[in-house]
């Protein structure tokens, strides 16, 4: 089959790599981007070259890798391995340039016979906590931010114990601690702290579980690493803290937990709030909420004090216009006065009862009556009819 090429396809600005340009830029960038990582597997068609290199191949059920173990590390690892042998292997990936193909560049091999059956069990629960998603760190859930009711799961014989209380006791008084007693190590050690996590969720308003104890050698610690309390763990209703060991000590409860301390004190130190750290908040919280109260308040207050001038000047306006209007009135009516016909020259007689004379028969002889001129009044009589 003929197969057509074309270069009109190729921009004059395109870059061609040579295969060798590309291998080493594979190599740069895949060597780069790991650490040296631990993987398991079967070992398939080991060869033990002349110059004391290793080159093998590593299976799982469902895939496989080719190794190389050079002869600096080779020389450490004992005789080769034989087809089938399972093992752990500790190195980097890496692309071997010349051929172009992705490798495992070994620098230790262990048996996984050499590891120990304890060790295979810690493998293995660490295997199926993972296939069940119980090491998946999208379930870990967030601490609440002031927690009044913690539940503590551990040894009341303990250290472990003590110090969380002092630590709670300083930091946050008004936190309320629910111990739930468990062995810790030993036989029934498993059991007891199965019953404790979930007698934690029967406890009404916890709101975090810490499940923890002291230092210890690896048997000490065996309890933490085992699958049914790692389950129990992770089943409780609330947000959990693993506090096992000292800060290098790591078991299988760290992992599955939702926040991991390196000790008891430091578990109680992310699990309550810091009074003082509280009250610092506080007081930051009232000096912005005075500093905004008396803006607002200012703002206020000259709001006011533009509306009292505007309503000033409006009263001054409608009191002007009606003094205006009441002595247009006054005009009006002192116009209409009797008093100011008498200033043309009229009078008015007034009867002793202060009555107005109006007529002729009201008049009569020699009856007295006061005369009401513009300046005052002036007695008079009737002389005749």
């Amino acid at each position: 089959m003929a197969l057509s090429f074309q270069f009109g396809s190729i921009a004059p600005t395109d870059e061609v790599w040579s295969v060798s340009q590309l291998t080493s830029a594979a190599k740069r960038l895949v060597e780069g981007e790991f650490m040296p990582v631990w993987i398991r597997g079967e070992v398939v068609g080991c060869k033990a070259w002349s110059s004391g290199h290793w080159y093998f191949g590593l299976r799982d059920r469902s895939s496989q890798v080719r190794c190389c173990m050079w002869n600096r590390y080779a020389q450490s690892a004992g005789e080769p391995p034989k087809d089938g042998t399972e093992v752990f292997l500790l190195g980097k990936p890496g692309i071997y340039e010349a051929k172009g193909e992705f490798q495992f560049n070994v620098t230790r091999m262990i048996p996984t016979a050499a590891i120990g059956a304890a060790q295979r069990e810690l493998e293995r629960v660490k295997e199926a906590l993972q296939r069940d998603g119980l090491l998946d760190h999208a379930r870990k859930r967030p601490m609440p931010v002031m927690a009044c009711t913690v539940a503590v799961v551990t040894s009341t014989a303990g250290a472990a114990l003590r110090d969380v209380i002092t630590v709670v006791g300083k930091r946050w008084p008004c936190c309320r601690l629910v111990v739930v007693d468990a062995r810790v190590q030993g036989d029934g050690a498993v059991g007891a702290l199965v019953r404790a996590l979930l007698l934690v969720n029967r406890i009404p308003d916890v709101e975090i579980c810490i499940l923890g104890r002291g230092g210890g050698g690896r048997e000490d610690l065996a309890a933490f690493n085992s699958e049914a309390v790692c389950r129990a763990l992770a089943a409780v209703r609330v947000p959990t803290i693993s506090a096992v060991g000292h800060e290098t000590d790591i078991s299988l409860t760290d992992l599955v937990a939702d926040l991991r301390a390196p000790t008891p004190s430091a578990a109680a130190e992310m699990a309550v709030a810091d009074r003082r750290e509280v009250l610092r908040q506080l007081d930051d919280l009232a000096a912005r909420l005075a500093g905004g109260l008396a803006g607002r308040t200012r703002l206020a207050a000259e709001r006011l004090a533009r509306t009292a001038d505007r309503l000033h000047g409006a009263v001054e306006v409608v009191l002007e216009r009606e003094r205006n209007r009441t002595g247009r009135l006054a005009a009006q009516l002192d116009a209409l006065s009797p008093l100011r016909i008498l200033d043309r020259g009229y009078a008015v007689p007034v009867g002793p009862d202060g009555r107005v004379l109006k007529r002729r028969g009201e008049f009569a002889p020699g009856a007295p009556f006061r005369l009401r001129v513009a300046d005052g009044d002036v007695a008079a009589r009737v002389e005749s009819p």
